[in-house]
């Protein structure tokens, strides 16, 4: 009685603004801070980035290494997402190509290939050239079979060997007319292997198939590492294969490497830069086949922002949410730094921020039937932990809407389909399957259609409670006043009516294409609907029902009645 400020008293208005602005302020904030958490934000990708090497600082120190083919598909990569030094790098090339035009063609000078340059094939070449290419002609193939005849390699002679196998599914046999395909990849492959251009787990996989193919007579897995090699001999030089070769773990990566090269051409330079700039392919290969076409774009923007930022990308292997974020020096480097302690910042940042405005709304507006709530007999307590529980739900709402990959899973990647080749002779290289796209983060019409059920149920709720503080006021009989909460039960439940309309709505315009298919945003309208209703009723209009019939019980109680008098009977005459 002696509290200056019970539980159920509002808060003045200047405190009470203060709490509204410092909610919306952890709102805003947490809303902008950027860190996901199955996503990566261009603004965390840009920090990551900064102060590493840019495609063209990395294309300049492939050519001073003599490497111009690898800094060729660097130039490209440089190009397609605009790096400003692109032009320094293109002229970088040019000088080098005029110094030594005959490394051109290799793509860089190989101490493996002096032995060869007595090529006649390499003559008059200029540009790059498929190393393939060179070892298709007879003549080129034979010298190849003499050079490395020599070799004293237990893996090369194993590879040199299975050509003399003629079980096999897709190739024709080495030794058969139309056998110069499998000839020239498995030349290509023993090459590589003597030049130590393949990685150590890569080369002891190859060595392992290349013994159990002699031991079956059967070419079997090798085969399908040879069609890889094949695909990719076709579009790379020498100094460009052997680099990718180096940084593969095993066949399965050369298998999609392979793949994607011959379902995404265009892609190519990128993914070739981004398997060099982070010295792995593995990691390439698994995030291109694990988001398609969206994450060929991610990638592209991840280069755009140095090397950092690519290898962040492939580490984290998640897809890139281009949502409304601050730019990060707003907040140093702490999300990158510490992602998960941020990302449970941004959290606790939605549920103080809604906590923090709720209480202020409530005990600023809604005091008088708070009042009358605690006269009733209600918890103390009681109000708080309900606003606690609605701010509860208001951050997981935010973090449903915020987060694009949270509920919704990436779709098929487009670059998972197969190309299968029946034989392989002198065919040219198979075009791409075509494929559509299907953007994996959520549009911005379900964002906006999600926003605008929520703030239906929202004004819904404030109208249904001041109708019943309008009740409350009114200077009537609490029989009279609980007739009248009767009379407002298809107010209280019109938050239902709007949420099935809501629902209704959403899946028509779905259905007519006005906005993209997502259940989501139909059956949150539902959602909301009931979340709202639920706590009016249970919250609001059960507590206040409570008081008025307390009330009116104790009026019209009844006074204790007097023991009543014993009648005398009749005296009998």
């Amino acid at each position: 009685m002696n509290d200056p400020s019970p539980p159920g008293a509002g808060l003045p208005p200047a405190t009470s603004l203060t709490l509204i602005f410092a909610g919306v302020l952890l709102l805003v904030g947490s809303w902008t801070l950027p860190v996901n958490l199955k996503s990566l934000s261009p603004a965390l990708l840009r920090e990551a980035g900064r102060g590493t090497p840019s495609l063209t600082d990395f294309g300049l120190q492939l050519v001073e290494s003599e490497k111009p083919g690898p800094a060729a598909m660097v130039l490209a990569a440089a190009q397609k997402v605009g790096d400003p030094g692109a032009a320094k790098l293109a002229n970088a090339l040019t000088a080098f190509g005029e110094r030594q035009r005959e490394f051109v063609a290799w793509g860089g000078w190989d101490p493996i290939l002096d032995p060869l340059f007595n090529l006649k094939e390499n003559t008059g070449r200029t540009g790059s050239t498929p190393v393939l290419t060179f070892f298709i002609p007879e003549e080129a193939r034979n010298s190849l079979r003499r050079y490395l005849a020599k070799s004293r390699s237990p893996g090369v002679q194993a590879v040199l060997q299975t050509r003399e196998i003629t079980r096999m599914a897709r190739f024709v046999p080495a030794t058969q007319p139309g056998g110069q395909p499998l000839d020239s990849v498995i030349l290509l492959t023993a090459l590589l292997y003597q030049g130590e251009h393949l990685s150590p787990s890569l080369q002891r996989e190859i060595k392992r198939m290349a013994d159990d193919a002699l031991r079956i007579r059967q070419l079997g897995e090798l085969e399908w590492t040879y069609l890889d090699l094949l695909a990719l001999g076709r579009r790379l030089n020498w100094v460009q294969l052997g680099e990718l070769l180096r940084l593969t773990n095993d066949a399965q990566t050369v298998n999609e490497f392979a793949h994607l090269a011959q379902v995404a051409p265009d892609q190519l330079p990128l993914l070739y830069a981004a398997a060099l700039f982070t010295g792995s392919a593995d990691s390439v290969e698994r995030y291109l086949l694990a988001y398609g076409k969206v994450g060929a774009a991610d990638l592209q923007l991840a280069l755009g922002f140095r090397q950092g930022a690519v290898e962040q990308l492939l580490l984290r292997q998640v897809p890139v949410n281009r949502g409304m974020t601050a730019p990060l020096d707003y907040f140093g480097a702490f999300p990158l730094l510490h992602p998960k302690l941020a990302l449970v910042a941004k959290y606790l940042g939605y549920f103080l921020g809604a906590f923090l405005l709720l209480r202020a709304l409530d005990r600023w507006l809604f005091a008088p039937l708070r009042r009358a709530a605690q006269r009733a007999g209600v918890i103390k307590m009681l109000p708080r932990v309900q606003s606690g529980v609605f701010a509860l739900l208001i951050a997981f709402v935010i973090i449903i809407t915020t987060e694009p990959f949270l509920l919704r899973a990436a779709p098929p990647s487009e670059y998972r389909v197969k190309l299968v080749i029946p034989v392989l002779g002198n065919a040219a290289t198979p075009a791409p399957a075509p494929s559509t796209s299907n953007p994996s983060t959520m549009d911005k019409s379900t964002i906006i259609s999600i926003g605008i059920f929520a703030l239906f149920q929202v004004v819904i709720y404030l109208i249904c409670l001041m109708k019943i503080s309008e009740i409350d006021r009114q200077n009537l009989p609490p029989a009279l006043k609980l007739r009248l909460m009767e009379n407002e039960e298809n107010l209280f439940d019109s938050g239902l009516y709007v949420g099935m309309t809501g629902t209704a709505t959403a899946l028509v315009l779905q259905v007519l294409g006005v906005i993209e298919p997502n259940l989501l945003a139909a059956y949150s309208s539902n959602l909301f609907g009931i979340v709202c209703v639920a706590f009016v009723k249970i919250r609001h209009v059960r507590g206040y029902k409570r008081q008025l019939i307390m009330e009116a019980q104790q009026i019209s109680a009844p006074t204790a009645p007097t023991a009543p008098t014993a009648r005398t009977a009749p005296l009998a005459s």
